[in-house]
């Protein structure tokens, strides 16, 4: 029986690109596990179901595991009751500024134009499908983890996750590949600032309302829903990034 991580580890590894495998792969798997597909302290799929998931050779994912771990993303362990852990800590939002941003003003305000079409779109998507039992504890497990975040880097890490948990639940690569474009331009926007108290339990409760609306079946709803939390997140970044 399949279970929820195997949905979501499907979906994100599986959205390839149409570039050389070596940097495909490794921008695959960074990303994930920056989006916290994979968090800080896991551990990665094994080796053979990794590359398969990947549609890539085991010797292509060892060579992308090397610059990974170069980069201090992850730690590999040899022999029995080893593996390959998440090593690099999510950072902390507002810690780094905005001074990273400098120069990516019109690209990441496309990113939030770009949202707001493909994400509302994804969850009445999502929402229009039969869902399996692991894809309903996939995103209600999702919401919970964000829900129970200890920290504002996990917070900001797991609300990303049930973002591409939703997109996941479409079973279109496309929209997951477009998800994870989004979700990525999004991420580096929300750690650049610092995490606000109200800010945090007003957008909670419009992922509740998003994942009661998808499990539900309820289509429109949930894009309508989407479609708010889209515009929402959008004004705060333009009123604070400027």
């Amino acid at each position: 029986m399949q279970q929820p991580q195997e949905v979501l580890d499907q979906a994100v590894l599986s959205s390839g690109r149409s570039r050389h495998a070596f940097e495909d792969c490794v921008e695959r798997l960074a990303t994930a596990i920056r989006l916290g597909v994979y968090a800080y302290g896991t551990t990665l799929p094994p080796e053979r179901e990794l590359a398969a998931a990947m549609g890539v050779s085991r010797a292509t994912l060892r060579e992308a595991m090397v610059g990974l771990r170069a980069a201090g993303m992850v730690v590999t362990t040899r022999g029995r009751g080893g593996g390959t852990v998440v090593s690099s800590a999510p950072p902390t939002p507002g810690e780094s500024g905005t001074g990273a941003l400098a120069g990516r003003r019109a690209e990441l305000m496309d990113v939030l134009v770009f949202r707001r079409v493909v994400e509302p779109g994804a969850c009445q998507v999502a929402a229009s499908r039969p869902l399996t039992g692991a894809q309903r504890d996939l995103l209600a497990g999702s919401l919970h983890e964000m829900e129970t975040a200890g920290s504002a880097a996990a917070h900001r890490q797991a609300d990303s996750r049930l973002h591409l948990a939703i997109a996941a639940l479409t079973e279109s690569p496309r929209l997951v590949e477009a998800v994870m474009a989004v979700q990525a331009g999004l991420y580096d926007m929300l750690i650049s600032i610092p995490v606000l108290p109200v800010d945090v339990e007003h957008s909670g409760a419009q992922h509740a309302a998003i994942v009661a609306a998808v499990l539900e079946g309820r289509a429109a709803r949930a894009a309508r829903a989407m479609e708010r939390h889209c515009d929402d997140t959008a004004a705060l970044l333009r009123g604070l990034l400027g």
